[in-house]
Parts: C-alpha cells; sequence; structure tokens
C-alpha cells in the first residue's frame, strides 16, 4: 500500500474572466517511510499537491489516497510544515509544541513525554523555555517541526520550510532533518526550491514543469542512507543528480 498515491490528479480554478489549470494529469506514488522532494519553476503547483494530499483542496479530476484512504477532506493524521513556523509569540518552545496536543485533546501527560524526546531528538535541549523572539530563525523551525511530529504522524507535508533561513542555517536545518527523518521513519513529502536541498534529503525527486504542472521527471537519488553533508556534496552522484535537474528546469523554462 502506498502512503501517498496520486491519481491522474488536475486541478482547475474558475474565475469570472477564465478557468486556469493549475496542475495537469499528474499521477505520483510515495511509498511508507520514502522521502520525496518536489521541485518546479515558480508557481507550477508544487504547494497545490500538498494542498491535495492535507484534504485542504479536491481535484477537479482524478483521485488521491493518503495510507490506503481516499482524501475527501481535512486529513487530522498527517503533520504539515509551513515557510512560516507561526509560534504563537506568547508561548514558550515547549508550550508551542504542545499547542497540538490541547488542539488533538491527546493526553497530556503521553503528549509532555512525546515533546521532551522530540526536543532533545531536534537539539532544542536548554531552550524549551524560550519565547519565539528569543530563538533564532532556525530553532524556531526545529519548534515547527516538533508540533507537526508530536502525535506520530505517518506522513510529513513540507512547503519550503527553510526558504526563510540564511544558507548556513539552511544547511544545518537540512541534516537535522534528514537524521529525524531516519529515526522517525515517517513518509515526507518536501516541496522546494532548492535542488541541493532536493537531491540531499531525498530518496527521490520529481521535477514539475511550469503550469499546468505535469511530471517531467522523476529522479531515484543514488546516494547512501546516511549521508554527511560536506561528504554528499563532494560525490559525484549529488554532483550528477543536481546538474540532471538543472537542465531539465532550464529546458522547462527555454520550452516555455
Amino acid at each position: 500500500m502506498s502512503a501517498v498515491a496520486i491519481t491522474d490528479v488536475s486541478v482547475r480554478f474558475q474565475s469570472k474572466r477564465a478557468e486556469t489549470t493549475a496542475i495537469g494529469h499528474v499521477s505520483l506514488d510515495v511509498a511508507p517511510g520514502e522521502f520525496v522532494s518536489i521541485v518546479g519553476p515558480s508557481g507550477c503547483g508544487k504547494s497545490t499537491l500538498l494542498k491535495l494530499v492535507s484534504g485542504l483542496l479536491k481535484p477537479s479530476s482524478g483521485s488521491v489516497t493518503l495510507l490506503g484512504e481516499p482524501v475527501r477532506g481535512p486529513r487530522h493524521d498527517i503533520g504539515f510544515v509551513f515557510q512560516r513556523a507561526a509560534l504563537l509569540d506568547w508561548r514558550s518552545a515547549r508550550r508551542n509544541i504542545l499547542l497540538q496536543a490541547e488542539m488533538r485533546g491527546m493526553n497530556s501527560a503521553e503528549a509532555g513525554r512525546r515533546a521532551d524526546e522530540l526536543i532533545e531528538m531536534t537539539g532544542l535541549s536548554g531552550f524549551e523555555n524560550a519565547l519565539p523572539h528569543e530563538l533564532s530563525g532556525g530553532m524556531q523551525q526545529r519548534v515547527a517541526l516538533c508540533r507537526a511530529l508530536l502525535h506520530r504522524p505517518r506522513v510529513l507535508l513540507m512547503d519550503e520550510p527553510f526558504g526563510a533561513l540564511d544558507a548556513l542555517t539552511r544547511e544545518q536545518m537540512n541534516v537535522e532533518l534528514h537524521r529525524v527523518w531516519r529515526e522517525t521513519g515517517t513518509t515526507v513529502l518536501l516541496v522546494t526550491h532548492s535542488i541541493a536541498e532536493s537531491v540531499y534529503l531525498a530518496n527521490r525527486v520529481v521535477v514539475l514543469t511550469q503550469r499546468p504542472a505535469l511530471v517531467k521527471e522523476v529522479i531515484d537519488v543514488d546516494l547512501p542512507a546516511n549521508r554527511d553533508y560536506s561528504e554528499t556534496m563532494a560525490r559525484q552522484e549529488f554532483a550528477a543528480a543536481t546538474a540532471h535537474i538543472r537542465d531539465l528546469l532550464g529546458a522547462v523554462t527555454e520550452h516555455d
């Protein structure tokens, strides 16, 4: 059974002036525990795909299934991390993480233990009681990641989560996310504009065309499961994959 199955999906938006097709006929299967990155030109429909999987948006045609069940509305068994951490200013890091538990009615003792486990896993120990303005951008995103993982979702959706971070912090978050993914076994679907990020993190990279989005190519990433950042960047396989994706995106731009 696929963790996520997108089958011949298209999305059309109707305005007063015209109908716009955001996504053409897209199909994609994501296996349980797999990490899949999605890249493509700006505005091509990458985030729209995540909204389809989460149930925040219905397809105009085709179908989406999550963990074997048709997606017919907003799903509460996923985790979602956005570009902005969206933390509550008046709550500490730990209490921002536990907001998830309050909204879901989770057992408070169990949620507390899980929060402490995630805080340690993501290197936030010592900052549990810090307010958002006392945390760096990278730390705020770690809090958002912990919040999304608190209820142990089997599927985690990430929409350009590190786009607002500086280059060094982004690299550190890539390393952190890859380690957390290996330790939790969560299925991850990541939208990113960074080709290097997409290859470093994923098992497969899905390259989309200009809108209306179609799958240009799906690239298998031939890299070791345990990836040291500097060593990975120096590998021939990494250079070949990033160059190929860059060529694909350049070809899309030139063609359109």
